[in-house]
């Protein structure tokens, strides 16, 4: 009953304390879309992602109700970071919701105007002071929109004559706000003031503080595989700090384990290393900042995974010598000459691997529907005589005809096509990730790697059927040093059984520098003497390595690899099988250049028909 009124009461007090407005609230969701084409139409930078921002704690008086209630100490308000903007999930600030929604956009522009490298000088009232100035100036539509915003965000402020003698912040606070983005004039002590002394300043950016790079993070520790953790997309502040846990403590002269309490004997549920906090999330939204630390190994990944390179005896044949590799360094925006080392394998001695008999009758369904593709005629166009009149050459033949006052450039336009038999030169490296992450589990269902091992096992009896010269490969890595390239089957190979068990033997393991692996497929590609290259990556998710190989830095490394791939003459295309959401692969592949499956089990049909519209 104490608990039930507590609850109760914990709920009265907390919303008959907010000073929101609910019934004008806009989701991040609502307007997501629209942010991340006005952040990059500013010249915000394409890797950064978006997420929902953590509540920060900020000053500024508060009512009696708010302090009974404990409340309207923390807001959630926009962040920018290196890697990330983080804005909040919901914005209920004003009663109007078209003004909330325009904060939105303002937060956005701003964000797309802000001076990272300038952020230092002066402190952060003068850093959101400059990135005012060049918003408005590079985005001359706002201006009224800011007024607006301006104009009632100032009304709700707190009021400087009833401040007492708290009052020289906030005068001087709102004395920035209507700068217009002019420094000069404001008094020096503006430049030391700092946001946690103020109340919520919803029109301007808090910088969020760059983590350091973890020196080595241990190869033990692995994200434990076999099921999809759920993602919570809040950004929150983090620093790196020690694991003492393990260090030396007091020294006891004699045997504790000996030592009994009453808790021994009463039958209760313990929670051990593994068991999942519930919790976990409403934890860290109550903490200011969270400490991150090495070490901690659960035991599913001390069971389960072991990351170390297997012995030269217990691996796989290599193929060929070790090969130098570039990779993009995004912080000094250059690329590093042999940086990353690069080894193919092949499987020597596979296992025998037998397809069951439903993939071997859509292996053979594949195979006969781009069979097809072989023999199909297709049509030549801009001909001055054909079967058919070809509408497009014979519209741009007209509009030329009357702008040159009816004089023909020719007596015999080319404006008919027809249909005639071409030989296919095409060539297509498949290019497959084989990383820890692919031993998760699709749905309960079966294992990511299950499903690229059947979708690999289609595509191959498919492009054998179509006579197209074909590569499949698989990568991993671990570090820079130890990029692995898995071969299955070449260009200079057949397709029968070899390749099938090669297929079959394929599982998971280390990471996934993806940069690297494409650097590798071009250079294969670029050997061929087709006119048409194709090339087709398979992932699942984001590139990452054990080193500094993970977010900004694996993003930038992939996006260079891809257009060097098209400045070879290569056709990259990406197939993402993530269920969640993949922001990143626009940036990194193009608005044309990717295909997302949410539902991995789609993969297997998928895979040869889009085969057949990119070769077609």
């Amino acid at each position: 009953m104490e608990e039930w009124v507590g609850k109760t009461w914990h709920r009265w007090v907390t919303r008959a304390a907010e000073q929101g407005h609910p019934q004008a609230a806009v989701e991040l969701a609502q307007v997501q879309r629209a942010l991340g084409l006005l952040f990059r139409a500013g010249g915000g930078s394409h890797a950064l992602r978006l997420a929902e921002a953590q509540a920060l704690r900020h000053g500024g008086p508060r009512g009696w109700l708010q302090r009974l209630a404990g409340s309207e100490q923390r807001a959630a308000q926009a962040q920018l970071g290196p890697e990330v903007l983080a804005l909040p999930a919901r914005l209920d600030v004003f009663p109007d919701p078209a003004l909330n929604r325009g904060l939105y956009l303002w937060l956005a522009a701003l964000s797309s105007c802000w001076d990272a490298d300038g952020a230092g000088q002066g402190g952060w009232l003068a850093a959101n002071v400059r990135a005012t100035a060049r918003a408005l100036e590079r985005f001359p539509g706002l201006s009224q929109l800011h007024e607006r915003l301006l104009d009632a965000h100032l009304r709700q402020r707190p009021d400087p004559d009833t401040m007492g003698a708290d009052a020289g912040p906030e005068r001087l606070l709102r004395q920035a706000l209507q700068a217009r983005g002019r420094l000069d004039g404001l008094p020096a002590a503006a430049h030391s003031l700092q946001p946690e002394a103020l109340a919520a300043v919803w029109l301007w950016l808090q910088p969020a503080p760059a983590m350091a790079p973890m020196a080595a993070r241990k190869e033990g520790a692995a994200p434990t595989a076999g099921s999809k953790t759920a993602q919570d997309r809040q950004r929150r502040s983090a620093r790196r700090n020690e694991d003492s846990s393990s260090k030396q403590g007091l020294i006891l002269m004699f045997r504790a384990e000996s030592v009994l309490s009453w808790s021994e004997f009463v039958k209760v549920n313990r929670a051990g290393d593994d068991d999942p906090d519930s919790d976990g999330a409403a934890v860290a939204n109550d903490m200011r900042q969270l400490d991150v630390a090495e070490g901690g190994e659960t035991l599913a990944s001390r069971v389960r995974f072991d990351l170390d390179l297997p012995s030269a005896a217990a691996d796989d044949a290599p193929v060929g010598l070790p090969e130098r590799l570039p990779e993009w360094d995004w912080k000094a925006q250059q690329l590093r000459e042999d940086y990353c080392g690069l080894q193919r394998f092949v499987a020597a001695r596979p296992d025998p691997w037998q397809p069951p008999p439903a993939l071997r009758l859509l292996g053979h369904r594949m195979r006969r529907r781009l069979e097809v593709l072989r023999a199909a005629p297709r049509w030549q166009k801009g001909l001055p005589q054909g079967d058919e009149l070809d509408l497009d050459a014979w519209v741009r033949h007209a509009s030329e005809t009357r702008l040159t006052g009816g004089r023909r450039s020719a007596e015999s336009p080319p404006v008919f096509q027809q249909t005639q038999r071409q030989d296919r030169s095409l060539a297509c490296l498949l290019m497959a990730d084989l990383s820890l992450s692919t031993d998760a589990c699709v749905q309960g269902e079966m294992r990511v790697i299950d499903v690229i091992r059947d979708a690999l096992y289609v595509f191959g009896e498919a492009l054998a059927g179509l006579g197209d010269p074909f590569e499949m490969l698989g990568f991993s890595s671990v570090k820079r040093q130890q990029v692995r390239i898995q071969q299955l089957k070449g260009f200079d190979e057949r397709w029968g059984a070899m390749s099938r068990h090669r297929v079959g033997a394929i599982k998971p393991g280390f990471y996934t520098r993806m940069g690297a692996a494409l650097r590798h497929a071009t250079e294969r590609l670029a050997e061929r003497p087709e006119r048409q290259r194709l090339l087709l990556l398979l992932t699942d998710g984001k590139p990452n390595d054990l080193d500094h190989y993970e977010g900004r830095w694996g993003l930038e490394d992939t996006r260079q690899a891809v257009l060097a791939a098209r400045q070879a003459g290569l056709s990259p295309v990406c197939i993402s099988i993530d269920e969640g959401p993949a922001e990143y692969l626009p940036y990194l592949f193009g608005q044309q250049g990717f295909v997302h499956l949410r539902r991995p089990q789609e993969l297997v049909s998928s895979l040869p028909r889009l085969y057949a519209r990119l070769a077609a």
